[in-house]
């Protein structure tokens, strides 16, 4: 028995601006910097303490702006 991993159909592009929904980040915004849709997950960079900082996140945490 074969089971097969689960494709993500997300219509989020690399440079969209994001809000996170979930977790530790809730309601913090950044730019999309890496989609997997493989792993279902997207790489978002935030700006924190003046510089930004790259957060991986499901796209399930994750809306459009």
């Amino acid at each position: 028995m074969g089971t097969e991993e689960p494709e993500y159909k997300v219509d989020m592009e690399v440079g969209e601006s994001v809000k996170i929904t979930d977790g530790p980040f809730k309601d913090y915004e950044g730019k999309i910097s890496e989609v997997d849709e493989a792993r279902g997950k997207a790489k978002v960079l935030v700006s924190m303490f003046g510089r930004e900082t790259p957060i991986e996140l499901d796209f399930l945490q994750i809306k459009k702006i």
